[in-house]
């Protein structure tokens, strides 16, 4: 919500101004942490969806004639894999730190530019 949001009044808060950088730094770090949080979403439905093609009766159980080395492999990537249990949370540190990253650089791209400014002598 708060990324559609951005794009609707883009032209308002990407403007110059002393919030530009933060709102950039914003859009950034929500876009990531959805495309993170969004993979590990993905991959654990996807994981789950093709271990459900090996329960032939529907009732949720694996019995003996259901088991194979395919429904073994598809059973270990469904419980084995914590980077998608914890995707929260790496993601809102590496999302984090790249929004950091890119509010520090804008903001002392924007100073570079005012002093860049202010040491030109005016023609006029």
């Amino acid at each position: 919500m708060i990324l559609v949001f951005m794009a609707v009044h883009r032209r308002k808060l990407f403007k110059t101004g002393k919030w530009k950088w933060f709102w950039i730094s914003a859009a950034v770090f929500f876009g990531v942490y959805l495309l993170i949080v969004g993979e590990a979403a993905y991959f654990d439905i996807s994981y789950n969806q093709d271990l459900q093609k090996f329960d032939t009766n529907g009732d949720g159980f694996f019995t003996v004639d259901e088991s194979s080395l395919e429904q073994k492999e598809a059973m270990r990537k469904v419980v084995s894999d914590t980077g998608r249990n914890f995707a929260v949370f790496t993601g809102l540190i590496f999302s984090g730190v790249l929004a950091l990253l890119v509010f520090t650089g804008g903001n002392i791209l924007e100073f570079i530019k005012l002093k860049a400014r202010k040491s030109k002598p005016n023609k006029f």
